[in-house]
């Protein structure tokens, strides 16, 4: 699943320049969480009892009722040790018929039911070499099912009707399901958790007119006669039993291939002309990731489907995602937000979450830590290392701020309800966990650990020891220091760094405390990156920090112009440092990282008295980066009167040629705030009709 945060340039730099955080969420994954209690149990594996091999579904709906008329018919048997009864999950059905499938007969077999849980009573004690096939007639009926009783909340039914009476005009009627957490077992009868793997059948009849959707290929499709039409939909690889989807609806499909795969979009009609506008890289980003990875896209097919109400961003169903109805954009709207962000991670978790997926929700970052990395490879490999930075940086200020709250380990087994690993920990904090360990092994060991840990667990589940095992079989380390003060443990380093020349002894010295709760959070190992500028060359120093207070002193023959600590900004960690303003120019203008120049211009708006920090500021309206042109054009108005006039032209000109819709709108909405003296109409004509919603919007209001 995703979470989405939306982050503007004014919150990013209240951010850093305030002790709390006003930062904007938009959370797209609605859940019910309660805070952890004293004595909460152990959160760890399910046991495994029986393994489902394969189950085939013939399902139909009662559109009215919003039911689901299924017939399962189940291949398992034992996990390990002989059994003679089955415990299946099935949430608020109405039991027909359950069987024991032999050869010449179905027989009948008894079995209770607490109306979530089926107990079986098979015919005879089974061995695990010994495979039973169960055949189950049911009525499933979702919409019966009472939040806060049956199910924890609304978004829990599993399956949903969307305007199953047809009388909403202006919404069309669609069915769609959403597995994750354990939502599955509301429309057909399994085992939940995300240990249970298996293969599938999934036969949907719908009237002739509906589209489908579900897992796998499309095997065939028989109309029956009476106006309606059966789907037969194929799995032939095992995945995890919250991974299947069906969805029915009014959906144009646009087609696309990849290798030899398709590649669809299923989306409503009238958004069919901009699909490929929208999701249209996605054969590009299969290609990258299966290179990247050394792992090919694993499943047949891969199709993406935009439905209505959803109840989350999107879900990663195998081969087969959805996405909220944001997703349904045209070509104006995609200027503002492309949501290739959603499209990457969603496609990650086809081999981070599919093809090995977390063996237990507490090791749920194994498959949601990726899958927000997933969003930054991509960024890197299609638009540079300055936009990929761009989203690391979104990503640890949405978990500082969410860090503020609560602080929880990575890989947690004492939490009080699954859904409260969906967080900014399990994301947000997980992803930028995964950069520093590509940083401290090296991309070649990176991405050949993650190969090994995909190839040797494929079609299997994993947990976070698995992970760590294959990056010490191929680097040669030992990483558990990094896995328990990281993915063990919780908080983040909070460092305060001092630097300064010494002129007698000619040496560079930097201090560096860590002052983190030590109660609550480890006292951290880091590799650090230093460099060390003079006027013509830089240095670069490694270090190791593993204590509460350490110096480091190294040999240089004048006074630097900049000592860089964290040259390669990749640190999650809270860090206070003073600088002077020639230092903190000097950075915006030597230092090459997209957030050395963002923390600098942060610092020089604070000093915007000093005229050298202003003329700082007013060079990035020129940066090759849309973050600091947005922060640069939002700063117009702290400047002084003939340093405004002097940026009035080029204010003008990038309201209607910056490459970025949102840059275009602050220098539209500066314009309106800054230059009310001046007659800006001949701007706000061409602003006024341009493609992105967000200019237009800017442009309406500064005429109000």
């Amino acid at each position: 699943m995703k979470l989405k945060y939306c982050i503007c340039c004014p919150i990013v730099a209240a951010f850093f320049l305030a002790a709390c955080s006003s930062i904007q969420k938009t959370t797209l994954d609605p859940v019910v969480v309660t805070e952890n209690a004293s004595g909460v149990n152990y959160r760890g594996s399910y046991p495994l009892l029986t393994d489902i091999e394969h189950t085939k579904l013939d399902v139909s709906f009662n559109w009215d009722s919003a039911y689901v008329i299924g017939k399962a018919t189940i291949t398992a048997r034992p996990y390990f040790y002989p059994s003679d009864h089955v415990i299946l999950d099935a949430n608020g059905f109405r039991l027909n018929s359950i069987s024991l499938v032999t050869q010449d007969e179905k027989k009948p077999l008894r079995y209770t039911y607490n109306g979530k849980k089926i107990d079986i009573q098979l015919d005879k004690i089974y061995k695990r070499d010994q495979k039973f096939v169960l055949y189950i007639e049911y009525v499933a009926m979702p919409e019966k099912l009472k939040a806060g009783e049956d199910i924890a909340s609304a978004g829990d039914r599993g399956i949903y009707f969307i305007n199953k009476d047809g009388k909403d005009k202006t919404k069309p009627r669609q069915i769609w399901t959403q597995g994750e957490t354990e939502c599955n077992s509301t429309w057909f009868p399994t085992i939940n958790g995300p240990q249970e793997k298996m293969t599938q059948d999934v036969n949907i009849t719908v009237p002739n007119e509906y589209v489908t959707l579900s897992n796998g290929t499309l095997e065939y499709s028989s109309l029956n006669g009476n106006g309606t039409r059966t789907d037969s939909w194929r799995q032939e690889q095992p995945h995890s039993t919250y991974l299947t989807m069906l969805a029915v609806g009014n959906f144009a499909i646009t087609k696309d291939t990849w290798r030899d795969k398709e590649v669809n979009y299923y989306t409503e009609p009238e958004f069919a002309p901009t699909a490929k506008l929208v999701f249209g890289k996605t054969p590009e980003m299969m290609e990258f990731f299966s290179e990247k990875l050394g792992v090919e896209y694993p499943w047949d097919k891969y199709s993406q489907i935009v439905v209505r109400d959803f109840v989350s961003g999107a879900m990663e169903n195998t081969s087969a995602s959805v996405f909220f109805e944001k997703m349904n954009m045209t070509a104006g709207e995609y200027l503002d937000e492309n949501h290739e962000d959603i499209i990457s991670h969603e496609l990650f978790h086809q081999w981070f979450g599919d093809l090995v997926t977390a063996e237990s929700w507490a090791n749920l970052p194994l498959n949601e830590s990726f899958a927000t990395y997933g969003e930054y490879l991509w960024d890197e490999y299609k638009y540079g290392r300055e936009t990929a930075d761009v989203k690391g940086l979104e990503d640890m200020m949405a978990y500082l701020a969410g860090s503020r709250k609560k602080q929880v380990d990575l890989i947690r087994f004492d939490y009080s309800d699954r859904e409260q690993m969906f967080d900014e920990v399990s994301y947000q904090k997980g992803g930028r966990i995964l950069h520093m360990l590509r940083k401290v092994v090296g991309d070649e060991a990176f991405f050949k650990s993650l190969n090994l840990y995909l190839t040797s667990n494929k079609f299997q589940t994993a947990e976070v020891h698995d992970l760590r095992l294959a990056f010490e079989k191929i680097s040669g380390q030992d990483l558990s220091w990094f896995f328990n003060q990281w993915f063990l443990a919780s908080g983040h380093p909070v460092l305060n760094i001092q630097t300064s020349y010494d002129q007698v002894n000619k040496q560079a010295i930097i201090t560096i405390q860590q002052k983190q709760d030590f109660e609550q959070t480890p006292l951290y190992r880091l590799p650090i990156s230093i460099d060390i500028y003079s006027e013509n060359n830089t240095e670069r120093k490694e270090i190791v920090l593993t204590k509460q207070n350490q110096t480091f002193n190294f040999p240089y023959s004048s006074a630097p112009k900049l000592i860089n600590v964290d040259a390669e900004k990749y640190l999650l960690a809270e860090k206070s440092e003073i600088k002077t303003l020639q230092e903190y120019v000097f950075q915006y203008l030597h230092a090459p990282l997209f957030m050395d120049r963002f923390e600098a211009i942060l610092k020089l708006e604070n000093m915007k008295k000093e005229v050298l920090a202003r003329q700082t500021i007013i060079k990035a309206l020129n940066d090759k980066n849309y973050v600091l042109r947005q922060l640069a054009v939002e700063f117009v108005n702290e400047l002084e009167p003939a340093e405004k006039a002097g940026v009035y032209q080029q204010i003008k000109t990038m309201a209607v040629k910056d490459e970025v819709s949102h840059v275009r709108a602050s220098a539209v909405k500066i314009l309106a705030k800054a230059f009310t003296a001046e007659n800006n109409e001949d701007v706000f004509k061409l602003t006024a009709q341009d493609k992105a919603p967000s200019v237009v919007k800017a442009t309406n209001e500064a005429h109000q």
